[in-house]
C-alpha cells in the first residue's frame, strides 16, 4: 500500500489470472487456451504486415478497425448482422470493461450469476456499480425464473464458467423478453465448443448485447481480439467508452491476424471438432475413475471425485507436470477445471490421476 494510491485503489480487490508458469515440459491445462496452433493463414497475413521491414508499423492502426468488423459482420451474415452492430476491443476483457459503464452502470443492480467469470465483481467494483449474484441451481445451471427481480442490467457467460455448463437460446430468449427494459449481455466465449450463439437473437431483441473472443475457438489468446455484437444504439454507447478512454484498442496485426483467423473457416471447423472429440473422450476417461464431470459445452470440463480431495488433487498433479484449475471459492472448491488438451495430453492427464487414485 501507500499514501499516494486514490481510495479506489484500496478499495479494488483485483481479478486474478490463470497461473502461466515458467516451466519446462509443462502440460498446461489450467487457461483454456487451444491446443492446436492459429490457423496457417493468420501467420501469412501478418507477415504480410510485416512485409517491407515493418514501414506500416510507424503508423496508426485504423481505429475503428473496419476490416474485421465486416469480417465479423460477414461471418454472422445470415443472421442480418452489419458492420456497424459490431463493436471489437483488445480482448473481450477489454470489450466488457467497456460494457460495464456503458451500459449496466445505473440505480438498480447489475445481475450475475454466484458461479461465474470472476472478473465481472472487479468490473463492478472498478466502476462502483451496485451487484446481486443469483445463485445456480443444486446442477449448476441458470434457472431463468430466479433472475425475476427488478435490475440495472444483466450479464452471465454461456456456457458459464468455470462449470461449462449451457443455456438454450430458447431460455435466453425468455429472459430478453422478461427484461425488455434491461441490457442483457451474453459472454459466449466458449459457444463454439458446443452451443449456438444468441447472436442469431440479435435482429429481433434491442436489448441484447452477444460478446466473443479470438483466445479460444480461434487460437488467438497471444494476440488479444474480442468483439460484440448487438443492435446499433448499444454498439454506439461502447463506441462512445472507447473512444474517450482508448481510440487505438487493436495493433495493425492483431486487425490482420483476427480478419485471416475469421476468414479460415475450414481450419476453425476443423480444430473445434477436435477440441470437442477429445472433450468427451476425456469426460468418459474421467467418469471410469469415479469422478463426477458436468456436462460441458466448453473447451474445458468441471470435475470432481467423491473421494478426494480436489486441492490435493490439483497438488499432486501439478507433481506429475500437469497444472489444471482450482478455485477455493464456495460450493465448487472440491471442483478441477480442467482445460481439453491435445490427445496426447490428455492420455498423460489420465494416467497421473490414474496412479495418484491408487
Amino acid at each position: 500500500m501507500s499514501r499516494y494510491w486514490s481510495s479506489l485503489v484500496h478499495r479494488l480487490t483485483p481479478y486474478v489470472p490463470g497461473e502461466q508458469p515458467k516451466l519446462p515440459n509443462l502440460v498446461k491445462l489450467n487457461t483454456n487456451e487451444n491446443p492446436y496452433p492459429p490457423s496457417a493463414q493468420v501467420l501469412a497475413a501478418i507477415a504480410d504486415e510485416l512485409a517491407n521491414g515493418g514501414r506500416s508499423l510507424r503508423l496508426y492502426p485504423d481505429p475503428n478497425a473496419d476490416r474485421l468488423k465486416e469480417a465479423v459482420a460477414a461471418r454472422y451474415a445470415d443472421f442480418g448482422i452489419r458492420p456497424q452492430q459490431v463493436f471489437v476491443g483488445n480482448g473481450s476483457d477489454e470489450v466488457l470493461a467497456h460494457i460495464f459503464p456503458a451500459l449496466l452502470k445505473h440505480t438498480l443492480p447489475v445481475l450475475f450469476p454466484d458461479i461465474t467469470y470472476s472478473f465481472y465483481p472487479v468490473y463492478c467494483g472498478l466502476y462502483d456499480i451496485a451487484f446481486c449474484t443469483v445463485p445456480l441451481d443444486e446442477e449448476f445451471t441458470i434457472r431463468v425464473e430466479d433472475y425475476a427481480m427488478a435490475n440495472g442490467g444483466i450479464i452471465f457467460p454461456n456456457p458459464n464458467a468455470p462449470t461449462g455448463c449451457l443455456l438454450p437460446l430458447a431460455d435466453i430468449e425468455r429472459l430478453l423478453l422478461a427484461h425488455r427494459e434491461s441490457v442483457v449481455v451474453v459472454d459466449e466465449a466458449y459457444i463454439d465448443f458446443g452451443g449456438d450463439t444468441a447472436i442469431a437473437l440479435v435482429d429481433r431483441h434491442p436489448n441484447l448485447l452477444v460478446v466473443h473472443t479470438l483466445s479460444k475457438s480461434r487460437s488467438l489468446a497471444g494476440l488479444r481480439v474480442g468483439y460484440a455484437v448487438g443492435q446499433n444504439h448499444l454498439t454506439e454507447a461502447l463506441e462512445r467508452v472507447k473512444n474517450s478512454f482508448n481510440s487505438y484498442p487493436l495493433d495493425r496485426l492483431a486487425i490482420a491476424g483476427a480478419v485471416a483467423a475469421i476468414d479460415d473457416q475450414e481450419y476453425f471447423e476443423l480444430t473445434r471438432q477436435a477440441v470437442i472429440d477429445s472433450r468427451e473422450a476425456l469426460r468418459r476417461a474421467l467418469q471410469e475413475l469415479g469422478f463426477t464431470v458436468l456436462p460441458s459445452a466448453a473447451n474445458f470440463i468441471f470435475a470432481s471425485h467423491p473421494q478426494r480431495d480436489a486441492g490435493e488433487l490439483a497438488a499432486a498433479l501439478r507433481q506429475c507436470g500437469i497444472i489444471v484449475r482450482h478455485f477455493r471459492l464456495p460450493r465448487i472448491d472440491q471442483y478441477l477445471r480442467i482445460t481439453i488438451g491435445t490427445d496426447a495430453q490428455c492420455e498423460l492427464l489420465v494416467e497421473a490421476l490414474r496412479n495418484i487414485l491408487i
